[in-house]
């Protein structure tokens, strides 16, 4: 084991869990898969995960979100289920390193300070305006072919309101704010969100 990736373990060790559909284990080991699946490509080699339990082979949605510096520096995932979970971990982590159009590629230098969060999505339903909770839900916008989708904690770092964050989550699809009075199709979703320190 390399120095980096002992000082990773310890520092998964010492995250913070709360309560969730997700045991301390099953987290531990989807932050510690989305960390081989960038390692491996940085190396350039394929990563083939190992299957888990049957919980973590359910298809689910999920975000794999980066930060370096405490910085975000990539965000990349699935809105539907397509793929067993850890699979979609491995790869929108993956994705986030070096496909995300608003970030370079991710560097093995910052690799090294690199912290990942994790958001695995419930399934949507659809939410009328007010009853949108912030904190709660996230948030998903469709009309006129455009689709926009903003992860339950976005509003509270940006300390938005409701009509703020169903207004941000339009114009993250490229629409006028107001497209939810235009006719938009409002779709909510909750996630159980966790990372590391």
């Amino acid at each position: 084991m390399s120095p980096s990736q002992s000082s990773r373990k310890n520092e998964l060790s010492r995250s913070e869990f709360s309560p969730g559909e997700f045991t301390e284990d099953e987290r531990r080991f989807l932050l510690h898969l989305a960390h081989q699946s960038i390692d491996h490509a940085l190396d350039g080699r394929s990563f083939t995960p190992n299957v888990p339990g049957d919980h973590l082979a359910e298809q689910r949605g999920a975000f794999c979100t980066l930060y370096v510096n405490q910085q975000l520096r990539g965000c990349v995932g699935y809105i539907f289920p397509v793929t067993p979970l850890f699979q979609t971990v491995a790869e929108t982590a993956r994705a986030a390193a070096f496909d995300d159009p608003r970030f370079s590629a991710l560097t093995r230098p910052e690799a090294l300070g690199l912290k990942i969060s994790l958001s695995i999505l419930s399934p949507l339903f659809p939410v009328e305006p007010e009853q949108v909770e912030v904190g709660v839900h996230g948030l998903l916008v469709n009309f006129l072919g455009r689709r926009g989708l903003l992860l339950p904690q976005v509003p509270t770092e940006h300390n938005w309101e409701r009509q703020t964050f169903i207004e941000q989550t339009c114009i993250k699809a490229g629409l006028p704010s107001d497209a939810c009075k235009r006719g938009a199709k409002l779709e909510a979703f909750t996630a159980e969100i966790f990372g590391e320190e």
